[in-house]
């Protein structure tokens, strides 16, 4: 479905059998601190004033450019890459890393303008789905049968009209191919729920085996229901789409890992963050917290000894659908995936109005459950917090951030954020502070998302909890559950999951 390629340094420890990249091949001694990795010194050499010089930096990034962001393929993003990487390798680490840029090339969705009207009017609360292509049509809406996801949905009198169809059950992709497929001039999908259709919904790149694109537009449940009703009652529901200046382009683009070079390659501690942020704004927050915190402990990590492999890896295009880590997860052979005993997610770490979640790992909480190991690392991290004496609540495995590759690779998952555009509770309010009743990152997606968003006892706090997480399981993965005798028979074990995000876009 996307043209992809890469260059990357096949590393000589086992990680992936990847082409050459530009690399790092540090000097001797990596990884071979004097002592063992502590969980309270490495903690304690974690500073908001780091921090702080990093979240600047990347502030700076942004706003040496018009765009005054940092999003994938632009300017500002490869100047975060190269930070990272830079940072990464500089002669004071005395090589403890081997570190790459795994390059990659990726579509992106640059939308035009669209209109959508019933008798001339503009239907409220419209919008159009990335990758949908330009056109223009005028014509009755036919509804299909169920919620669209089998192409026995859809009836043949749909050739020259255009598809209702509801919200559900699979993408929304599959089903406007399945509309293209029988003929239909354009999809309206109405949502299944109260409210508008999220921000960032997508058809995902095509092309599709299933059929062609047409220009989609999706509304509210109450419009598209009061529609389908009167269909059903005898009555033509005449619509007109028209979309134009949209386009598709192939933006380049670099993930960086690092990995210790001493350590057990064969049980890696694999954590991540995506680097990249929304058009809107510098995304300090969303997710430059999740970014530095990763790279201050990457830096304070080089002066101990690991006995498992350390691995930190930094996504891009995670806002575009977790297009960096899918990427990286599929280039990896089985073999190598089995070797990834633990992956850690960091997205949105530092939310101003924030709570101190940890993924539920055990579904206690929303039900969803990890591969073997996740409710492991969730109570690591619930632990943590209750030693440090700060309460902890739980956040959903819901595919919203780069867990979700892993978790559908069978591999054992946890992390930590503190909210994004959800409205905080008064319960959550009493225990956590904060303000009840606003997001708990009202910067969410937008140009505030600055240094000054950052709530630095969250920032704080949680950069030392994965600090607690490193020191812990680059000693000893003791904790876990042991491996399974093979890696299909961990994927086999692990549960499948369906979620309607990836990232920062809706796919369903």
């Amino acid at each position: 479905m996307r043209s992809s390629s890469f260059l990357i340094l096949a590393l000589s420890f086992a990680l992936p059998s990847l082409a050459q990249d530009d690399a790092a091949r540090g000097g001797q001694g990596g990884g071979h601190g004097p002592k063992l990795v502590d969980s309270q010194k490495l903690q304690d050499a974690v500073t908001v004033e780091a921090l702080l010089e990093h979240a600047n930096t990347l502030q700076g990034f942004a706003y040496a450019y018009p765009e005054r962001n940092r999003q994938f393929g632009g300017k500002a993003h490869n100047d975060t890459v190269n930070y990272l990487y830079k940072s990464l390798t500089a002669k004071k680490l005395k090589g403890y890393y081997k570190v790459t840029k795994q390059s990659f090339v990726e579509p992106t969705f640059h939308p035009g303008n669209f209109t959508f009207t019933q008798d001339g009017e503009p239907v409220p609360d419209s919008i159009q789905f990335a990758y949908t292509p330009n056109g223009a049509a005028e014509a009755p809406l036919v509804p299909v049968a169920n919620v669209g996801c089998s192409a026995s949905d859809y009836p043949a009198e749909l050739a020259g009209n255009i598809a209702l169809i509801s919200r559900g059950s699979c993408d929304f992709g599959l089903k406007v191919a399945f509309a293209g497929s029988v003929g239909a001039v354009g999809a309206v999908i109405y949502n299944n729920v109260d409210g508008i259709l999220p921000p960032g919904a997508t058809l995902v790149a095509p092309p599709r085996p299933e059929g062609p694109y047409v220009p989609a537009i999706g509304v509210l449940n109450s419009q598209g229901v009061a529609w389908r009703t009167a269909i059903e009652g005898g009555e033509e529901v005449v619509v007109a789409i028209s979309v134009e200046g949209g386009s598709v382009v192939e933006l380049w683009t670099q993930n960086v890992i690092a990995e210790t070079a001493g350590g057990d390659h064969q049980n890696v501690l694999q954590l991540g963050a995506h680097t990249d942020s929304v058009a809107a704004g510098p995304g300090i927050n969303d997710n430059g917290s999740g970014t530095i915190a990763l790279l201050e402990i990457a830096l304070q990590l080089a002066k101990y000894k690991v006995n498992n492999a350390v691995r930190f890896s930094w996504w891009s295009a995670e806002e575009d659908g977790l297009l960096g880590s899918e990427f990286y997860v599929a280039s990896l052979s089985e073999d190598e995936l089995a070797k990834i005993r633990l992956y850690l997610n960091f997205d949105m770490i530092s939310s101003p109005n924030y709570v101190l979640a940890a993924y539920d790992g055990d579904g206690s909480t929303f039900g969803t459950v990890g591969p073997a190991g996740s409710a492991e690392a969730e109570k690591l991290f619930h632990d943590y917090y209750d030693s440090v004496g700060s309460p902890s609540t739980s956040s959903e495995f819901n595919g919203r951030s780069d867990y979700g590759p892993f978790l559908d690779a069978g591999i054992a998952c946890g992390g930590l954020d503190t909210g994004a555009e959800g409205i905080k509770t008064a319960e959550e309010a009493a225990t956590f502070g904060g303000t009840a009743g606003i997001a708990y990152d009202p910067c969410y997606h937008s140009a505030c998302d600055t240094v000054d968003n950052l709530a630095l006892p969250a920032l704080e706090i949680n950069s030392k909890a994965i600090a607690h997480a490193v020191a812990t399981y680059g000693a000893s993965f003791d904790s876990l559950p042991p491996k399974a005798a093979s890696f299909a028979a961990q994927k086999a074990a692990s549960p499948k999951y369906k979620f309607d995000a990836k990232g920062g876009v809706f796919v369903a």
